[in-house]
């Protein structure tokens, strides 16, 4: 055999092994994309996303879609060269998405729970939008300083007159006060009008610190129930999303204005919108699947406005009460603060 035919022969096995570990061999990164989109005002699998029963709905038109990245594990080297040159995918280090102090199950659950938690602040953030009462009483400590007074049930108004909107409110208002010390509790019970009590703080776990011997929950107490049902979707980031469908739905006149709305963001049970990751793919996704509007956590919105999908508007919110108003403001005629916008 020549010297020229063997380095050909060697050449193409050479290439014949770089093309077989470029189909295989796995990188240390994963694809991150546009993923699914889900209408909250309709079905997904024949189920309804939201459903509340035992109060008054509303009709509603329009779609408004909540959004989601996908993510692609085990790529190839040959695969990894894909992702980067279609324009449409990031690769990042695997161990940003899958710590490898966790095992995947351990992952798998705590993205569930985050889902989970989303749906809880959502329903929360909606209700106290539409001014259910929020925070109210859950338990009284049979020894507890309120014992006497507070019930279950109860809504926390103020507490020596700072108001209190919240669980984290409730414990800020109290934080500094020990055991001994007195203050004042506003609350309301059901219809009747505020009343005014003055507790003395009791001991509790924290030596350093006073009890009112109550629990709270940060979720209104409503006769009806509010169901939010999607299968196969983890994270936070859904919470704007279903919080302005419980809105839409329990309020006449549909919200969208019949327009088709998707968006993303993170919310607090008070309302408050928290910024989220892969807004970039989710905008395309949106604007693929014929969104015209997308509403953005106000803090994405440098990040949104740099990759925004030409068509697609922006509209930055803060809250809930943003979210609700923007969407309002379209229906008006009137121009919405978007991400290029000074609030």
């Amino acid at each position: 055999m020549s010297r020229r035919t063997w380095t050909l022969v060697v050449s193409v096995a050479f290439a014949m092994v770089l093309g077989v570990l470029g189909g295989v061999a796995t990188v240390p990164y994963v694809a991150l994309g546009p993923g699914p989109t889900f209408d909250a005002l309709g079905r997904v699998d024949g189920t309804t996303v939201v459903k509340i029963e035992g109060e008054r709905t509303y009709p509603t038109t329009g779609q408004l879609n909540m959004t989601t990245v996908s993510v692609v594990d085990g790529v190839t080297l040959f695969g990894a060269l894909g992702f980067w040159l279609s324009g449409r995918n990031a690769l990042v280090p695997r161990d940003e998405i899958f710590p490898p102090e966790q095992t995947a199950d351990e992952i798998q659950q705590r993205n569930a729970a985050l889902f989970e938690d989303s749906e809880t602040s959502a329903e929360a953030a909606a209700l106290r939008y539409l001014g259910y009462p929020s925070p109210v009483v859950e338990t009284v400590a049979d020894d507890g300083a309120t014992r006497s007074s507070l019930q279950p049930g109860d809504e926390l108004v103020r507490i020596d007159g700072s108001a209190v909107g919240s669980t984290q409110e409730a414990l800020d208002a109290l934080s500094g006060r020990t055991s001994g010390e007195r203050v004042d509790v506003t609350y309301r019970r059901g219809s009747f009008p505020e009343e005014v009590i003055t507790v003395t703080l009791g001991p509790g776990p924290d030596p350093g610190r006073g009890y009112l011997g109550i629990t709270i929950t940060d979720h209104p107490e409503v006769d009806f129930e509010i169901t939010i049902s999607l299968a196969d979707v983890g994270g936070p980031s859904a919470g704007l999303i279903f919080a302005m469908a419980v809105v839409d739905k329990l309020t006449p006149g549909p919200l969208t204005g019949g327009r088709f709305v998707a968006g993303t963001g993170q919310i607090t049970s008070t309302g408050e919108v928290r910024p989220i990751g892969g807004i970039p793919f989710k905008m395309l996704k949106a604007k693929e699947v014929g969104a015209a509007v997308f509403l953005v956590p106000a803090e994405n919105c440098v990040e949104a406005a740099g990759n925004a999908p030409e068509g697609l508007r922006l509209i930055k919110v803060g809250s809930l009460d943003d979210a609700v108003r923007g969407l309002t403001a379209l229906q008006a005629g009137v121009e919405p603060v978007g991400c290029g916008s000074t609030p």
